[in-house]
């Protein structure tokens, strides 16, 4: 049974952080989920929303914000006392915690309306090579389906995952051209099959985000390969997390 930690363990600590991305590795998780996006000053950092107000202290888009502002905010206590003074991480200190504890990466290339897709992956790329991460424990997944071509140009030896919620009638013709390694799809939205046919295709079949393992019992039937969860717990007993 193959799980991803979405956002990190993002049940028992807030949602990308690296509190939450230590969790995950004591739990167990072969893959880490995170969203990546710039700061106004060009830094990839990892945050999922367009907006800093759900997951900090502070307010407004964190394209509008630098990496100093940014990284002055409380990314931990709004889940809970202990987490208080909880940062903001970037995508280099992601990069380099995964490297120290060899677990991979799927990294969500965010696009907000605003944002350009090319000015993200230049950065992104920079960050790769400058941390010297390993191509085989990354993945790059996005519903932007213009930054996984720009991906496929600029950093072709690590693979590549389209997002969709459901999939489309023209997927196959998507995923050729972007030279896919997987399909990465809402649970809710997948029927047999579509599965069969991703699976004959060739493609790697991940599921997002179902946290009651009783609900996609089908789906591991089906083919699918991974589940993206908030609680990978839950698909085992909660005794693997060590407290």
């Amino acid at each position: 049974m193959k799980l991803t930690a979405h956002r990190g363990l993002s049940s028992k600590a807030p949602e990308n952080t690296l509190a939450a991305f230590e969790y995950a590795v004591r739990y167990g998780a072969e893959w880490i989920e995170i969203d990546v996006q710039l700061s106004q000053d060009g830094v990839p950092v990892v945050i999922h929303d367009q907006t800093v107000n759900r997951c900090t202290n502070g307010s407004g888009n964190v394209a509008a914000l630098t990496l100093s502002q940014l990284q002055k905010l409380d990314a931990g206590l709004w889940f809970d006392e202990q987490f208080r003074d909880e940062r903001i991480p970037t995508l280099a200190e992601t990069l380099m915690f995964a490297k120290r504890h060899r677990v991979k990466l799927n990294i969500e290339l965010k696009v907000h309306e605003g944002d350009s897709a090319e000015l993200l992956c230049q950065a992104v790329k920079r960050v790769i090579e400058d941390v010297g991460a390993e191509c085989d424990l990354l993945l790059f997944s996005s519903f932007e389906t213009e930054a996984l071509m720009l991906m496929k140009h600029l950093l072709p030896d690590i693979r590549r995952g389209q997002l969709w919620q459901k999939v489309p009638g023209n997927a196959r013709d998507m995923l050729t051209e972007l030279q896919a390694f997987s399909v990465h799809c809402d649970y809710r939205f997948l029927d047999e099959a579509t599965a069969k046919w991703v699976k004959a295709a060739g493609y790697q079949l991940y599921c997002y985000t179902p946290n009651f393992p009783e609900l996609v019992e089908q789906h591991w039937r089906w083919g699918v390969d991974m589940m993206i969860t908030d609680v990978p717990q839950n698909y085992q007993h909660e005794s693997c997390v060590q407290e």
